[in-house]
């Protein structure tokens, strides 16, 4: 199991991920964490990640108890989100939240984002990304809208946050934004074809299963 000062490293790694690929908003807002042990997780204390470094992060149990480093006000309200999936999917190894563009316009509209993009496929995605209703950010309703949805959708890697952006986890901070990179050309490419040329097409039944056989059979990885 990596050490704290690993799982940093990697969450760094990660955040300069999404900024190189041009899938953060703006303003450069989003949070991101990663499972240390059973009861401990490393999570962002700042709002921007755009300049991430290996000060910026807190030690934090998941009852939400700050064990090392300091998390203000406006960022320990969003703990219990990251806490939220940890304890739902015990395989979680990471957590990050945007508000990348193209994604966050079906959230706004809440409406699932389509799975029809093969990208989305190739990282397990087989069905649309649901939404988790609007709750003031971090309250008790808006983690239990996410892990309703997360229930309600078993084997979801991501959910939308209703009005708000989208909230994705896999097994290593990488893998997370990798994700979060496949959705927002996802979504960018599903409202072009909506817009252009009447809309996208959905896969053919089955077709998770033939692409997670295909990827076994040449070695390839989510």
């Amino acid at each position: 199991m990596a050490s704290v000062d690993e799982v940093k490293l990697q969450l760094v790694k990660a955040a300069q991920t999404l900024f190189e690929c041009g899938v953060m908003s703006h303003s450069g807002h989003g949070n991101m964490s990663a499972r240390v042990d059973g009861e401990r997780m490393v999570i962002t204390s700042v709002g921007n990640i755009r300049e991430l470094r290996p000060e910026n992060f807190a030690v934090v149990t998941l009852d939400g108890k700050v064990l090392d480093g300091h998390l203000d006000p406006a960022t320990h309200e969003i703990v219990m989100m990251h806490t939220g999936v940890y304890r739902t999917e015990e395989n979680t190894g990471s957590v990050i939240h945007t508000h990348s563009p193209h994604v966050t316009v079906f959230a706004v509209a809440n409406q699932p984002l389509p799975t029809a993009y093969e990208a989305m496929l190739r990282m397990g995605l087989a069905s649309a990304v649901p939404v988790a209703g609007w709750a003031p950010r971090g309250s008790k309703e808006s983690v239990t809208n996410i892990t309703d949805q997360m229930r309600a959708n078993p084997g979801t890697p991501a959910v939308l946050l209703g009005n708000h952006g989208l909230l994705a986890w896999r097994g290593d901070p990488l893998a997370t934004a990798r994700l979060i990179v496949a959705m927002e050309e996802g979504a960018e490419l599903v409202l072009r074809a909506r817009t252009a040329l009447g809309g996208e097409v959905p896969f053919p039944p089955g077709a998770l299963e033939k692409e997670m056989a295909h990827m076994a059979a040449h070695g390839s990885r989510m």
